[in-house]
């Protein structure tokens, strides 16, 4: 491994604790006492879709998943799909089946609620 590529995984490795901190945090509030059915709703709306930045969780998620896609599709060996495939497919459960699956959740919880 080269220096400039022990320094990408660095920086990936301290992405991901500094990601993992973030949930954390969101785990502990999820986790409190006094989250009612409408809080946690507005929760999981926030977690699949971010009212305030483009985007959320599970699509930035998904769209972090289709880089290392195309970035597989241009180096794996034969373009034959081994890595890509699994990564597009990895992106879409992401967004078309977890993401869907909160969105039904927070209606269910809240079934008047928007998002914010």
């Amino acid at each position: 491994m080269t220096g400039r590529s022990r320094t990408r995984l660095d920086r990936v490795r301290a992405s991901v604790g500094i990601a993992q901190f973030a949930l954390q945090q969101i785990e502990d509030d999820l986790s409190a006492d006094d989250v009612d059915a409408r809080e946690l709703a507005a929760i999981l709306r926030e977690l699949q879709e971010d009212v305030e930045h483009p985007g959320g969780l599970f699509p930035s998620l998904a769209q972090l998943v289709t880089a290392a896609a195309r970035r597989a599709e241009q180096i794996e060996p034969d373009r034959d799909g081994d890595a890509s495939c699994p990564l597009h497919e990895a992106a879409a459960l992401l967004t078309d089946n977890a993401g869907q699956r909160l969105t039904w959740a927070a209606r269910a919880l809240d079934p008047q609620g928007a998002p914010e």
